[in-house]
């Protein structure tokens, strides 16, 4: 369905453009706004991190705002499991603490593991999934790349240890839009 309002907005002119393909969909593009969005979001945001696509969307009052493409922790895509699986983890968080970082430009760190987060560890070990052994992880956060490394994105390269990791320039962007305590839900 956004594939087609993408297309919609490109074919009518808009000044997006198309410049990739994704792993799974036809048409790719690198960061965009909704029309007029250049001062910036109204109101409250949300992020919306969409794994399948590759995709951080910010919606706002008014609806969707912009769109940034993704890469996570590994090529599974799975739901973290425990530390050191790097896998990106799934529900709802927020964001609880931002800084510009000497590697990854920015860092806005998100307050995984929550209370759902430890029962769903809790049920894992349970049933035998992971080790009885294993402890859950921390410190997961969106990210920029290493320097002169933005190409990762391009390439659907997953190379984070669960993190969210951006294009350095999306993510200067996003810093200066969302304010600690954004909610950020993260799903496949």
């Amino acid at each position: 369905m956004k594939s087609v309002a993408v297309l919609a907005l490109l074919l009518l002119g808009s000044s997006l453009t198309a410049t990739r393909i994704a792993p799974s969909r036809a048409v790719r593009i690198t960061a965009f706004r909704r029309p007029a969005a250049s001062d910036g979001p109204i109101g409250a945001v949300k992020i919306v991190i969409d794994k399948t696509d590759y995709e951080l969307n910010i919606y706002d009052e008014k609806g969707w705002y912009a769109t940034y493409p993704v890469v996570f922790g590994n090529n599974s895509l799975s739901d973290k499991k425990m530390e050191g699986d790097n896998n990106t983890p799934e529900g709802d968080f927020k964001i609880i603490a931002k800084r510009v970082h000497d590697k990854w430009d920015r860092f806005m760190s998100i307050n995984y593991p929550t209370a759902a987060s430890y029962e769903k560890f809790r049920q894992r070990k349970e049933r035998g999934e992971i080790p009885a052994n294993a402890k859950i992880g921390g410190g997961i956060g969106i990210h920029g790349t290493w320097p002169h490394e933005d190409f990762v994105i391009d390439k659907y390269k997953n190379w984070t240890m669960g993190c969210i990791s951006m294009k350095r320039s999306d993510v200067e962007e996003l810093y200066t839009i969302i304010p600690v305590g954004t909610p950020v839900n993260i799903r496949k």
